[in-house]
């Protein structure tokens, strides 16, 4: 038997990394087992679409590395794959169980259902719908049919007894069916529901294994009541473990923590961010934490999805994204790091590529550089207090004369022969001929220069990238600070 998996996620706007982990792990899965990975668009909830948001799903699934085997824009033998196309498709299936007494017209009104939820609410009970219209007569429903009355088509849910069904992380699960609702199957519009066209389409689409999330534990058993009533085989499920921020938060739109384009946007890499998702909720046996698209393939193994939810870490993930980055090609990094400087240095005429040779082992996500280089453009508001540093002896007196000690190297420097060899020989032969330790005189120079007490590189680095005249300018408004706190 071929595994074939989907995808299916509705167009509602950006990616969710909880959908966006479902799709891999999908995706993982039908690669492992020599099977088909397919891509359908669940858009039945009109009222929730996104103009633009199927184009966000083809984007952000192939820049994760997952190709579709069959799909909207790529076809396959089981098309459409987009809901909507296929919606003639369903009414016939609902028609069938109205038949065989597994589903029923229901025409009670949005006014009628909400006066009984709020019955319901006022007696401290959970409502789910009464069975009221599976009573009425065949010939009034043909009637109220024929007169164009509105209806929906309803499962007619057993009221006794459990359900039981297995699932491959859960194990058995079973539900008592009182606790059943008798769901929309077809709403007023023609349009099925989410929960009826899922089983149709999956059941038309041969797929073999439904991985979804876990909250979709306790509805299952209203699915297998539709494949049962059909005769269908039942696919084999896999419920995924939640994945949260905590454990008692999820992942938040409002935090800017939940969403797959939240962190392309500040900076993460999608190779960092995959490889550490695939982990939240998985893991692979051992100690191995980095690994390829094709690795994961090798590796991954249902029988490691974890029950409890997974913890999606951020400091956890920016730690994997700074090994990313420390491990990445040079080119490429200066390549995705120079949009970031420009956001502080366009036009500053900074050295980019020496630059990003100081950063490339700083960098831990690439919206936090700018913030970091931005001493280079103009130079921040500082206390004359960060020229004292007790390991490198140094103080504001200490700072005075060190500054008075470089500034007339540098100003010997010709602008041609500025650079940071001739920088560092020259202050060197400076800092041993005047009996003073290196960091007496190096720490107040780059306090002077950049402003601050953590920078990329150290002041020889600074100054070749500030260039001679504004390294010169920087160093006189550090005398003229020092002089004022005297």
């Amino acid at each position: 038997m071929e595994v074939r998996t989907r995808f299916a996620p509705s167009p509602t706007g950006f990616m969710h990394l909880g959908g966006l982990r479902t799709a891999l792990y999908n995706y993982l899965y039908a690669k492992k087992m020599g099977g088909k990975f397919i891509l359908r668009i669940e858009d039945t909830d009109q009222e929730r679409y996104v103009e633009g948001a199927t184009e966000v799903i083809y984007d952000t699934l192939r820049g994760c590395g997952m190709q579709w085997d069959e799909g909207p824009d790529v076809g396959g033998d089981y098309g459409p794959y987009i809901q909507s196309e296929r919606k003639q498709l369903y009414l016939p299936y609902a028609k069938q169980l109205v038949e065989s007494g597994h589903a029923y017209y229901c025409f009670c009104t949005e006014c009628e259902l909400k006066a009984r939820r709020e019955a319901a609410e006022a007696r401290g009970e959970v409502y789910k719908y009464d069975k009221h219209c599976l009573r009425l007569p065949k010939e009034e429903v043909e009637e109220r049919l024929a007169r164009g009355d509105s209806w929906v088509i309803r499962l007619n849910a057993p009221t006794e007894g459990e359900s039981s069904y297995h699932d491959a992380v859960y194990g058995d699960m079973t539900f008592p069916n009182d606790t059943l609702d008798d769901m929309v199957l077809i709403k007023a519009d023609g349009m099925p529901t989410y929960n009826f066209a899922n089983v149709i389409d999956d059941h038309l689409m041969g797929i073999t294994h439904v991985m979804r999330g876990a909250e979709y534990l306790s509805s299952t058993p209203k699915y297998n009541l539709l494949y049962e009533a059909f005769g269908w085989d039942i696919p084999e499920y896999v419920h995924l473990p939640s994945v949260m921020r905590d454990s008692h938060h999820k992942l938040s739109k409002r935090d800017g923590d939940a969403y797959y384009s939240d962190y392309v946007e500040k900076g993460y890499l999608t190779e960092a961010l995959i490889n550490y998702l695939a982990l939240v909720g998985w893991n692979p046996g051992d100690d191995r934490e980095f690994f390829t698209m094709d690795e994961l393939i090798d590796v991954f193994d249902i029988s490691r999805l974890n029950k409890a939810p997974g913890i999606f870490d951020v400091d956890k993930l920016t730690w994997f994204n700074a090994e990313y980055i420390r491990r990445m090609d040079f080119d490429r990094y200066l390549e995705i790091v120079t949009p970031w400087f420009d956001k502080v240095l366009k036009g500053k005429n900074i050295d980019y590529h020496r630059l990003a040779e100081l950063m490339k082992d700083r960098t831990e996500v690439f919206n936090r550089v700018p913030d970091m280089v931005a001493f280079l453009g103009e130079l921040p508001e500082y206390s004359v207090d960060l020229y004292t540093h007790k390991k490198m002896k140094s103080n504001p007196e200490v700072a005075r004369t060190a500054l008075a000690l470089c500034l007339p190297v540098l100003e010997g420097i010709d602008e041609a022969d500025w650079n940071e060899t001739v920088i560092h020989d020259r202050l060197m032969e400076t800092i041993a001929n005047s009996g003073m330790k290196n960091g007496a005189v190096l720490w107040p120079l780059r306090i002077a220069i950049s402003g601050q007490a953590s920078t990329p590189g150290g002041a020889m680095e600074i100054a070749y990238l500030l260039g001679k005249e504004e390294t010169l300018r920087r160093i006189h408004c550090g005398q003229e600070m020092l002089a004022s706190a005297e």
